[in-house]
């Protein structure tokens, strides 16, 4: 997938990665679809794309992911618009952080919604034509919580486990079709998206400084891994060799680390 001339689609484009996607796409892109929740974030940054490159084409569609009648409208205006995407990100996440015997059901059904649902409705109504093409990329923002169950993230981390193994299942089924799917998994990324994820009265879970990586590294660190046609991206070296140890313990012992871990909440 070379991204020179594409056509993008965008969840959660308005703020944190999801715009930093937009962005860097903006002098390589024919057209950019932004979806995010909120309308005057889309309109700054749909402006701010059109000033770095006039001739990009640029659509804003403003949807919760959450809401299934939101996201079938979506659906029905990419044909009835006639809009073709031959590059999803799929992007938009939701997180939660705390124990899960207190979680919100309303939350936990909203994590589901976007960060299962909605990628995987959106993969299955595109993915047709771009097989039809025999030209495509897919993004799917997973995290570098998928690889582990995480007390205090059950759902959120479940969910990316889902992305990662969806992601991995369905590039298998797309050898030789000319499409490519990449799962990105970063660790923390300085966003509001651990703002988001806090409860009333909680900190934000940011985890140590040493494996931050920005907005833009992960977004380099994805293109890059798209065009190279690679199954998994963990950006930054730190979280890299991290997750590389991590995923070699046996399950034992990451229940032992987990028991004798501090308890949150």
């Amino acid at each position: 997938m070379k991204l020179n001339d594409c056509s993008a689609l965008i969840t959660g484009a308005s703020s944190g990665i999801g715009r930093e996607f937009a962005l860097q796409l903006a002098s390589r892109a024919r057209a950019i679809l932004l979806v995010a929740r909120r309308s005057e974030q889309l309109t700054d940054l749909r402006d701010e794309l059109l000033n770095r490159n006039p001739k990009l084409e640029v659509h804003v569609r403003v949807i919760d992911l959450a809401d299934k009648t939101q996201m079938e409208s979506l659906i029905d205006s990419l044909a009835r618009d006639k809009i073709e995407v031959n590059l999803l990100i799929n992007n938009a996440g939701l997180g939660d952080s705390g124990p899960f015997v207190s979680s919100d059901p309303i939350r936990n059904e909203q994590m589901a919604l976007v960060n299962m649902v909605a990628l995987t409705s959106l993969t299955r109504q595109l993915l047709p034509h771009m097989i039809a093409k025999r030209h495509g990329g897919i993004l799917n923002i997973s995290s570098s919580a998928g690889f582990l169950p995480i007390p205090g993230d059950a759902v959120y981390a479940a969910t990316k486990a889902y992305v990662t193994s969806f992601s991995e299942a369905i590039r298998a089924e797309l050898r030789g079709k000319g499409v490519s799917v990449c799962a990105v998994c970063p660790g923390p990324v300085r966003t509001e998206f651990q703002e988001v994820a806090k409860r009333p009265g909680g900190q934000p879970e940011m985890g140590s400084k040493i494996f931050f990586v920005s907005v833009k590294q992960v977004v380099r660190a994805a293109f890059a891994a798209l065009e190279a046609d690679r199954p998994l991206v963990i950006p930054g070296l730190t979280m890299k060799l991290a997750m590389f140890l991590t995923r070699l313990f046996p399950m034992p012992v990451v229940r032992l680390v987990f028991r004798l871990a501090p308890k949150r909440g």
